[in-house]
């Protein structure tokens, strides 16, 4: 059996009172689109954390290709994008990109650079402008660029497409299946179902600090019959009863 490229073995995470994560049991596959679906509070930011060492687990076991994640040489296949990225203002994109490459011993190459600036809809004269003068959306595709860049076989994205408007989700999508096609492995969160169910090969839905589904899309909407993902989500954390 080909060793997971994540690993999670009875998580537990408490804060005070608040228990965050209760006994997380979770592996994601070489080459597997994993979604971690939940509401604001449910813990899914928390599992990533955890997972990069952001924060030490109560409980439990993590493993990155078969290491524990709190050698810091685990995390070498993977690059993270958090949930509210905010890169340095007084940097220009371009030099935040380079310094992005050197964080990950990556060349700066010009060619890829342009690439991805096309594929993502960006304006490639705001690459030359501080950082502090971008949108958000920008601010968002610059540090998606920064990881696709890094061709890291894991990529670990927390809420990817926050702040993009519906056409460049629609590119980021694409981009992201091109990545799927070399072979790449992707976890992220979302609260986007129609996202999960056009990238994603398995969904893990997180409730109260409990996983409670694990599969695919398709296998989701036949559990909890609804007219779609939305709707078989919303059946699946109102019922009471575990179905793992």
């Amino acid at each position: 059996m080909t060793q997971p490229v994540l690993d999670f073995k009875g998580v537990v995470k408490s804060y005070a009172d608040n228990k965050v994560l209760e006994g997380v049991d979770l592996t994601v596959g070489v080459g597997e689109f994993f979604a971690l679906v939940g509401a604001n509070g449910q813990g899914k930011t928390t599992l990533m954390k955890g997972l990069l060492d952001f924060i030490e687990v109560d409980a439990g076991e993590i493993e990155i290709g078969g290491q524990t994640h709190r050698l810091p040489r685990s995390r070498e296949p993977l690059a993270y994008l958090p949930e509210r990225f905010i890169p340095p203002p007084f940097l220009s994109g371009r030099h935040f990109l380079r310094y992005f490459m050197r964080l990950h011993s990556r060349p700066f190459q010009e060619d890829a650079v342009e690439r991805l600036l096309e594929a993502l809809d960006f304006d490639p004269a705001a690459l030359d402008q501080s950082v502090g003068s971008y949108s958000k959306g920008m601010i968002q595709k610059l540090g998606l660029m920064g990881c696709l860049l890094s061709e890291k076989p894991l990529l670990l994205l927390d809420e990817p497409m926050s702040g993009l408007d519906p056409k460049a989700r629609v590119l980021l999508k694409q981009e992201l299946l091109r990545l799927k096609g070399k072979g790449g492995s992707l976890f992220f969160s979302t609260h986007l179902l129609t996202d999960v169910e056009e990238l994603c090969d398995r969904m893990a839905i997180l409730h109260k600090g409990r996983l409670r589904f694990v599969g695919s899309p398709q296998g989701c909407r036949e559990r909890f019959p609804a007219q779609s993902l939305e709707g078989s989500f919303i059946r699946c954390i109102e019922s009471d009863i575990d179905f793992l």
